[in-house]
C-alpha cells in the first residue's frame, strides 16, 4: 500500500488536489473513479507497508468490518470488491491501509485467512483460524456473523471488567488523598496545640503524632515506592514466566475481585472454545488458541495441562474436572454436552451461566467496597478525632479539680 498525490477532474469539470492511499497507479485511478473523479495526474508519496499489524485497531472497526463481510459475502459480493468497498468506506488510515495490504495479498494469489494472518497485531489465531474453516466449509458469512456477535459479547466483557476494577480503584483513591490531607495537613496544624496541653500523651495520640510526621517527612514514598514496585512486577513478568505465573495466580485470588476475574476469564474461554469448535476446529486445536487467549498465565497452564490429558486420551469433562478451575455444576454441563455431541451448545451454556453469575457478582463486590471503605475511612477519622480530643478533655478534667 502507498500513498499518491493526484489531481482529478469530476463529472462536473472541477479540479480535486488531496491524497488517497492505493496499492499502484491503477488501483488510484479505480478509486478515484468510484468516487465520481477522473484522474489526470499523480504522484508516488510515500511506501506505507505496516508490519506485524498496522497500529491500535479499535474493536469497533472490526465489528464493523465483520458486519459488512457478512453482510456482502451473503449477497454474492466476492471477496476482493467485499474488501475493495470496506477500504473505501473506513475511516481509519491504519486499519484501511490493512485492508489495502489484506486486498493486495489476496489479489497475489493468497487465500483471505493467510492475508489475514500476515496481520496477528489486527486478526489474532483465533480469527485467522475461524475464518480458515469457513473458507474450508464454505460457510464464510456465517461465520463472520458468530465473529460479529463474538466481538460485540467480547467488547461488552471487557466493558464489565472495567466497572469491576474502576469502582474500587476510584474509591481506594479518594480514601487515600483523604487520608493523606488529614496527616500532611490537618494533623501537624493540631500537634502544636495537643503538645502546648503540656500532660502526658497518651499511645494513641503519640501515634497519631509519629504517623502524621512520617507523612510530612517522607511523602514521596507514597508516590515513588508503588511506581518502582510496578515498574519491578512488569519487568519481571515480561522476562520470567514463574514470575508471570505467580502475579497472575495472585490476581485470582484477591479478596473479592480474584472470584470475578476468574468468572470472566473463564465466561470467555468458553465462548471462544464453543465458536470454534462449532466452525470444525479439532478440539485440541480449540484449546490451543483458547489458551493463547485467556490473558492469564495460571489458567493458561492449567488449559495446558487438560490439553495435554485430552492428547493423552481422556475426555474432555474429565480433563476439565482435574484443572480444578470449573466447579461441578460445570463439568457436569460439559460432560453431559459430551456425551450427547453437543459440546458447543454445552460450552454456550456454560459461558451464558458464568455471564449471569459475573453479574450479580459485580453488583456484589461494589454494594460492598462502598460501606468498606466508609467504615475504613472513618476509623481513620474517629482515631484523629479521639487523639485529639482525649488530651483536650483530660486537660478540662484536670481544670475542673
Amino acid at each position: 500500500m502507498a500513498l499518491f498525490s493526484y489531481k482529478a477532474i469530476d463529472n462536473k469539470g472541477r479540479n480535486h488536489i488531496g491524497k488517497l492511499d492505493a496499492a499502484n497507479e491503477g488501483d488510484l485511478e479505480n478509486r478515484l473513479s468510484r468516487m465520481g473523479m477522473d484522474l489526470i495526474k499523480c504522484k508516488f508519496v510515500e511506501e506505507k507497508r505496516i508490519l506485524g499489524g498496522g497500529g491500535v485497531i479499535r474493536r469497533i472497526d472490526l465489528i464493523n468490518f465483520c458486519f459488512h463481510m457478512e453482510q456482502l459475502t451473503r449477497s454474492g459480493v466476492s471477496i476482493i470488491d467485499g474488501l475493495v468497498d470496506l477500504r473505501d468506506s473506513v475511516e481509519q488510515a491504519s486499519f484501511r491501509r490493512v485492508i489495502g495490504q489484506v486486498i493486495d495479498d489476496i489479489e497475489a494469489g493468497m487465500k483471505l485467512s493467510l492475508a489475514l494472518a500476515e496481520h496477528p497485531k489486527v486478526f489474532d489465531d483465533m480469527f485467522v483460524n475461524l475464518i480458515a474453516a469457513g473458507e474450508e466449509s464454505g460457510q464464510l458469512p456465517d461465520v463472520f456473523l458468530s465473529l460479529n456477535e463474538m466481538i460485540k459479547w467480547h467488547d461488552e466483557l471487557i466493558s464489565t471488567t472495567k466497572n469491576l476494577l474502576v469502582f474500587p480503584v476510584f474509591v481506594g483513591l479518594v480514601v487515600v488523598f483523604v487520608v493523606g490531607f488529614l496527616m500532611v495537613y490537618l494533623v501537624p496544624q493540631l500537634v502544636s496545640f495537643i503538645e502546648g496541653i503540656g500532660q502526658e500523651l497518651p499511645t494513641h495520640t503519640k501515634l497519631l503524632i509519629a504517623t502524621s510526621n512520617f507523612f510530612v517527612n517522607f511523602w514521596y514514598m507514597f508516590t515513588l515506592v508503588p511506581i518502582v514496585l510496578y515498574a519491578i512486577v512488569k519487568t519481571m513478568t515480561s522476562i520470567s514466566l514463574e514470575a508471570r505465573y505467580q502475579v497472575d495466580s495472585f490476581k485470582l485470588r484477591v479478596w473479592q475481585i480474584g472470584p470475578v476475574l476468574r468468572k470472566i476469564i473463564l465466561s470467555r474461554f468458553a465462548n471462544l472454545f464453543a465458536m470454534l469448535y462449532k466452525a470444525g476446529i479439532p478440539v485440541l486445536k480449540c484449546i490451543e488458541i483458547t489458551e493463547k487467549a485467556s490473558g492469564n498465565e495460571a489458567i493458561r497452564q492449567a488449559l495446558g495441562k487438560a490439553r495435554d490429558e485430552i492428547q493423552e486420551g481422556k475426555g474432555v469433562s474429565t480433563s476439565f474436572r482435574n484443572t480444578g478451575l470449573f466447579p461441578p455444576l460445570v463439568i457436569r454441563m460439559i460432560r453431559v454436552g459430551e456425551s450427547t455431541g453437543q459440546l458447543d451448545q454445552a460450552l454456550l451454556n456454560v459461558s451464558y451461566f458464568y455471564e449471569r453469575d459475573i453479574k450479580d457478582s459485580i453488583d456484589k463486590v461494589q454494594a460492598l467496597i462502598q460501606p468498606t471503605m466508609t467504615v475504613f475511612l472513618g476509623a481513620i477519622l474517629g482515631w484523629v478525632m479521639i487523639s485529639v480530643m482525649g488530651p483536650v478533655y483530660n486537660s478540662i478534667s484536670n481544670m475542673a479539680l
